[in-house]
């Protein structure tokens, strides 16, 4: 199943509100601030839990714009992306659609860390993104900058100092009122453009700054702690211009694999993909860096940049001497340009012009877009609760880069869990958090909210301790079912497919099960595997789907009648296979953190006097902080394995006075029982 051609961007244009005097309303349940991957995908989101949902923008055009590369997922990335596809979100399919260049990077290890990637068509992608949005019911799309947010007195039942309670747009005299507000603003707040020594306000070329007042309100009104980064984007080459003929080839695969698991295959066919170019850096380019750092101011600023991602100006003063890649990635099936994946930079453009000039495949190069620099204000996230609420505002959630992270996937996941929560905040339905022993997604939020950022955060598998466990085959298993029975963000056509999927992969593995042989009778039927001759015992159909060169094809070829009716699983049967021993020993430790997750630490506990011996430095950790679960607490920079100790002590033993209290009679009531009684009897 792929999902049909969205219709013309005209299209979209017309249907959407250009002015808050068109809008039917002015109140909704849920407003989203910012039309980029986290915006969408928590608009989209919050509609589907149930909310009415207003999407502000500045610009119409650019929603669902690829601002930097026009790529999606990758190493760790390509799990997030599929999360949030199970989580019924909107960038899988889009990948889907608007791909031309498909590829799973790390085929050579395991599974568990491969990367599912794409190369995008940008307009493609745009398009399929605002026809998600036209097509979603409840869900309104406003043109528009937001000047303030609308902040009042607190419900006094809840935590919080404050409350949002919607938004006041520039040049509009009356406010639009919400009960949730979720801030996905991007580069967008404070932001700034640098190239040379030139600096413009804005948060993309072509695109204004979001509101001071909206900095304003959450430095000053609402108390925030924000911090300054940095990022970056390459120059945009003409095509033509390029010699691809003094570049290294790089062919897609061969046989594309979705992101989606609604689909079963992408709209851009096998032989219509286009293909990657490599070629490296010349020291020639390490010249024109030293030659030009007087010029570039971007580069001398404090803010810090992606340590992942670094521009090729960090490149060289970081490793000088060293060949860099650079990738010549297309940018559409019809763009006449070229993204140099890899040349970051933000020194002038003539500058720039020279230095690409310096590798071979460009010595003719011409520059259709300069790069430049952006840096702009983020939120410290360990203010926020695993809903990706702040603690301190009721009302207010965060999404994207504004927390402090960088690359679409990383915000298209947090923009999806904080539409949910704000919906279902603003449907008086309890918050929702994801552990990360269930996903990548809870991984990133509780690295976020627990450690907090001192650079962009990026995503990687290594941050996941139960990797095994959370791999790109499973994310429907893990999430869907969930998504459906307790969040409320997954459609039924979704949920049902991911039973079927369910109900047919534990029939595939019962079978698996079912067929024991000796490993004497296996080599009769499987000849050319490697099982022992020295061994003479009793496998499972699962025991020998383990072995490397035995594949579920084999199996199904030597079993028809068993395996046959199951072929549509054997690529995750194998998989299943693989892993399955790895996965049982990360049970026990998963059951064990599981456990302290599920332990709530009270938010209005007073860390600074809490009569228990904890040094001064990991109270003043736990007071900025305030983790919500003893299992947060662990993870926090400074904690020391004896704080938490204490710290569990502590919970377990007010938790059981408290439940003490519940249970013990209140003898002061049954005494006045026991008076009005007696009064009663008594006679008049």
């Amino acid at each position: 199943m792929l999902t049909k051609k969205p219709p013309a961007l005209q299209s979209f244009l017309s249907l959407v509100s250009r002015r808050a005097s068109h809008l039917a309303r002015q109140q909704y349940d849920v407003i989203v601030v910012g039309g980029g991957h986290a915006g969408t995908e928590a608009a989209a989101a919050a509609a589907r839990v149930g909310a009415e949902t207003l999407l502000v923008s500045q610009k119409i055009q650019t929603i669902g714009a690829l601002s930097c590369n026009p790529s999606l997922g990758g190493v760790g990335k390509g799990q997030l992306v599929k999360e949030v596809d199970a989580l019924d979100g909107l960038c899988g399919r889009a990948g889907d659609w608007a791909g031309i260049h498909f590829s799973i990077l790390n085929r050579r290890k395991g599974p568990a860390v491969w990367g599912p990637r794409a190369q995008l068509d940008r307009q493609r992608y745009r398009e399929f993104i605002q026809s998600e949005l036209l097509s979603t019911p409840r869900l309104t799309v406003l043109e528009g900058s937001v000047e303030e947010l609308l902040v009042s007195e607190p419900n006094p039942e809840e935590p919080g100092h404050h409350r949002v309670t919607g938004i006041r747009l520039a040049n509009v005299s009356h406010p639009i009122s919400a009960s949730s507000v979720v801030l996905t603003t991007g580069t967008f707040l404070s932001g700034s453009l640098f190239m040379g020594q030139s600096t413009s306000p804005g948060g993309r070329i072509g695109d204004a700054p979001s509101s001071a007042g909206l900095s304003q309100t959450l430095r000053e009104t609402l108390g925030l702690r924000t911090g300054r980064l940095r990022t970056g984007t390459p120059p945009r080459i003409v095509k033509d211009s390029v010699d691809l003929s003094l570049a290294n080839v790089h062919p897609p695969d061969s046989h594309p694999t979705p992101f989606s698991f609604l689909n079963t295959h992408t709209h851009c066919k096998p032989e219509e993909q286009l293909p990657c170019y490599l070629t490296y850096t010349t020291p020639g380019v390490e010249r024109v860096v030293r030659e030009s750092i007087h010029l570039n101011c971007h580069i001398q600023e404090d803010a810090k940049g992606p340590r992942y991602c670094p521009s090729i100006e960090s490149r060289v003063l970081r490793f000088p001497g060293r060949r860099h890649q650079v990738w010549l990635e297309p940018e559409g099936v019809t763009s006449d340009l070229l993204y140099p994946q890899g040349l970051s930079m933000t020194m002038p453009p003539d500058v720039q012009l020279r230095l690409i000039r310096e590798i071979p495949a460009m010595h003719r190069a011409e520059i259709h877009t300069p790069g430049y620099g952006v840096q702009y204000d983020f939120v410290c996230p360990t203010q926020l609760s695993p809903a990706l609420q702040v603690k301190s505002t009721q009302g207010l959630f965060l999404a994207g880069q504004i927390n402090g992270t960088t690359g679409y996937e990383e915000a298209a996941a947090q923009g999806l869990w904080a539409g949910v929560n704000a919906a279902r905040g603003a449907l008086s339905m309890p918050a929702m958090a994801l552990s990360r022993t269930e996903s990548y997604i809870g991984v990133l939020i509780d690295d976020l909210v627990s450690r907090g950022v001192t650079e962009p955060y990026r995503m990687f598998t290594s941050r996941a301790e139960f990797r095994t466990s959370l791999r790109p085959d499973n994310a429907d298993l893990r999430l869907t079912l969930k998504g459906f029975e307790e969040v409320g963000c997954v459609s039924t056509v979704r949920y049902q497919e991911a039973v079927r999927v369910r109900d047919g992969l534990q029939d595939a593995l019962a079978a698996l099960q079912a067929l024991a042989l000796s490993t004497h009778s296996w080599r009769k039927k499987l000849p050319d595997t490697g099982m022992s001759e020295k061994k003479n015992t009793l496998l499972t159909g699962m025991d020998v789907l383990q072995y490397n060169d035995v594949s579920f094809e084999m199996l199904a070829s030597a079993f028809p009648e068993c395996f046959s009716p199951h072929m549509e699983f054997s690529q995750r049967l194998k998989i299943e296979a693989v892993y399955r021993p790895h996965c049982n020993l990360q049970k026990k430790e998963i059951e064990r953190i599981q456990k302290e997750e599920n332990m709530s630490l009270p938010q209005d506990i007073n860390y600074l006097s809490l009569p228990v011996s904890l040094s001064q430095e990991v109270r003043e950790i736990l007071d900025r902080v305030r983790p919500s679960t003893l299992g947060a607490a662990t993870r926090l920079q400074g904690m020391t394995p004896a704080a938490i100790v204490h710290l569990l002590n502590y919970v377990h033993h007010t938790g059981q006075n408290e439940r003490t209290r519940r249970n013990k009679p209140d003898r002061k009531e049954e005494r006045k029982a026991e008076q009005s009684a007696t009064n009663a009897s008594l006679p008049q």
